[in-house]
């Protein structure tokens, strides 16, 4: 065991490792038992293990290996206390065996042309067993460790809803009796939609964090567009994952330039665009012309580049093609028909015809069930009341945004313009 530290510094060792590691570990222990929920909760509670053990012995050496090992043993015991047919039984102790007196990471090579542990589980997980808005979900929290809450944020539901239909999927899947393996090309077909949109997520959270002291989670932005580059090489002919890619660099770019020192989000109009990452900028203009050249660029993904596109190619904030925004937004809107969507679109409009025409849509979208508790709404509203100088709504508008923001830098921002408007 390495030397002790603080208990702070412990549990940080043990989240960062074990941010790294879970995938592994339930990629691992699926195989073994054939059923994923019961990988998922196996490497819970080898979590738990170490959050009891480390902070008393140290923390191990190698404590990738440390948590693998522990993972295994409990899945043995699981193993063992469990009844099953004595020929499965059989089956599993055989490979349990095989595993354990195997080299390093030969496991994950075989049968598998992904390459890539963590996208290999989320294919894996977005069986088509399942109805469709689980899959996301279920990888979202088994394999990418995303909360419920930091779930719910990303798909306008209450916890209560996400919660109630991982258990669903989870119940399922263990029900099935389906073997975990990595599917071949032409299953991957199927699944490409909801892996898609969970790297989209997985890059949303990152960008913009649901929770927390922090605006930003970069490592879950550069986790995403890993995933993405992957994606794209072992689908090159598929244009929306190119405009996914394009996407995430494009949006990424500005990260640097997205908070103060301090950490407080920095507003795009107010930006520093010399901090704009020119490199991501390159790569996510090539992957969209990419998608256009394979007769893509149309879809959820492509117009959302196209969008980024517009941003990025403005040396100034007055540069903007706002017409062009407005105009893809429209398109976006009539394919999704998302009350998001249109929200951005009413803030597009407002830079083309005025603040009184953008917010002529953003009340007619007060009554949208998913907008309730979406905290930008009220947000948009208030910063076009605040430019058509009606300073009392726009307070009582970023007072209410900030009453339902989850993030800490976020809410501050809010109830700053609050108190501007009040003054």
């Amino acid at each position: 065991m390495a030397a002790g530290g603080t208990q702070s510094d412990i549990h940080r060792t043990i989240l960062a490792t074990w941010r790294i590691e879970q995938p592994r570990l339930i990629a691992s222990l699926s195989r073994m038992l054939r059923d994923l929920p019961l990988a998922e909760e196996l490497t819970q509670d080898t979590l738990v293990a170490a959050l009891e053990r480390w902070p008393e012995a140290g923390v191990p050496d190698r404590p990738g290996a440390w948590l693998m090992a522990t993972a295994k043993r409990r899945a043995q015991e699981h193993l063992r206390r469990t009844p099953m047919l004595t020929r499965r039984h059989a089956m599993i102790a055989v490979s349990l065996e095989a595993e354990q007196n195997a080299m390093p990471d030969i496991d994950f090579a075989l049968d598998d042309d992904i390459g890539d542990e963590m996208l290999r589980l989320i294919f894996t997980a977005c069986h088509p067993l399942l109805p469709s808005p689980s899959r996301a979900l279920l990888a979202l929290r088994m394999i990418c460790g995303l909360t419920t809450g930091e779930i719910a944020r990303a798909f306008l539901l209450t916890e209560a809803a996400v919660a109630q239909r991982i258990v669903r999927a989870k119940r399922l899947l263990s029900e099935s009796g389906l073997a975990y393996e990595t599917p071949c090309a032409d299953e991957r077909a199927k699944r490409l939609p909801a892996v898609m949109e969970v790297i989209y997520l997985i890059f949303n959270e990152g960008y913009t964090a649901a929770r927390g002291d922090h605006w930003l989670r970069p490592e879950l932005c550069d986790e995403a567009r890993r995933l993405g580059r992957i994606l794209v090489s072992l689908t090159p002919e598929e244009p929306e994952v190119h405009g996914l890619v394009a996407l995430m660099e494009l949006n990424a770019s500005r990260n640097g330039a997205r908070t103060s020192p301090e950490g407080d989000p920095i507003l795009l109009m107010e930006q520093d665009r010399r901090r704009w990452d020119l490199v991501q900028i390159r790569r996510g203009l090539n992957a969209l012309a990419q998608a256009q050249a394979l007769g893509g660029g149309f879809g959820f993904y492509g117009l959302q580049a196209a969008i980024a596109a517009c941003h990025a190619r403005a040396g100034a904030p007055e540069d903007t093609d706002w017409a062009s925004i407005a105009e893809i937004y429209a398109q976006l809107s009539a394919l999704t028909h998302s009350p998001v969507v249109e929200l951005n679109r009413a803030v597009a409009v407002a830079m083309v015809a005025g603040p009184a025409a953008g917010l002529e849509i953003v009340d007619r979208l007060t009554e949208a069930p998913e907008l309730r508790n979406y905290h930008l709404a009220p947000s948009v509203r208030g910063d076009l009341l605040e430019r058509l100088g009606r300073m009392e709504e726009a307070h009582r508008a970023f007072v209410f945004a900030a009453t339902l923001a989850t993030n800490d830098r976020e809410r501050g921002l809010l109830e700053t313009r609050a108190r501007r408007c009040a003054r």
